[in-house]
């Protein structure tokens, strides 16, 4: 099922991995749909070496019977975000499956939403650490486990600013035509509106 335009669209940037993630979970359960773009650059706290362990040692995990039951560890950075969002959800209701329905986690920023405009939580951000408080990406993380497209969605991501740089560049010339139009057809519009009175019309 498909997610309408309706979304709250989240870019992942800057954003701190758990905080963002229980924001979401929050929103899922009320009902919301959710989409969080650049999933590759949420920020875990703590240095690198650090989480990289924590995830080693996350990978050791698995079913003694018969591994391939579980548990199933993600690379993928969206991943990665969707699975914290799934623990902080009752998933295996009924609500919490539908509500987990709702959300998407992408890598760099898909087509469909490029031109769309996205939200940033305050109370998720990194700015919000300590100062001189040391921090890692997901998308280094990721990489550094198996995760084999850091370089595809770099280059996505590098054309991608490129395009939308033109963008905005032709944006501003237009907007500042439309303002200089308006200011040249002011006195005619007065004009008009002057003669529209003389003669009686409202």
């Amino acid at each position: 099922m498909g997610l309408s335009n309706r979304a709250i669209i989240i870019d992942g940037k800057n954003h701190l991995l758990g905080r963002l993630a229980s924001i979401v979970a929050k929103k899922l359960l009320q009902g919301d749909k959710v989409v969080v773009l650049r999933a590759e650059e949420i920020v875990i706290s703590g240095n690198f070496h650090r989480s990289k362990l924590k995830y080693m040692s996350f990978l050791r995990k698995r079913c003694n019977i018969n591994p391939a039951r579980g548990a199933f560890h993600y690379r993928a950075p969206g991943k990665i975000f969707w699975r914290t969002v799934r623990g902080m959800l009752p998933h295996k209701t009924n609500r919490g499956n539908e509500a987990l329905k709702n959300l998407r986690a992408y890598e760099g920023v898909p087509a469909k939403y490029q031109k769309t405009k996205s939200l940033h939580a305050p109370s998720a951000s990194r700015f919000r650490l300590q100062p001189r408080r040391k921090f890692c990406v997901v998308g280094r993380l990721s990489h550094e486990v198996g995760w084999q497209f850091q370089d595809v969605v770099a280059k996505l991501e590098a054309k991608r600013k490129v395009k939308g740089a033109a963008y905005f560049e032709q944006k501003k010339k237009m907007d500042k035509l439309a303002v200089q139009a308006k200011k040249n057809a002011a006195p005619k519009i007065a004009q008009y509106q002057k003669i529209i009175e003389a003669l009686g019309y409202n």
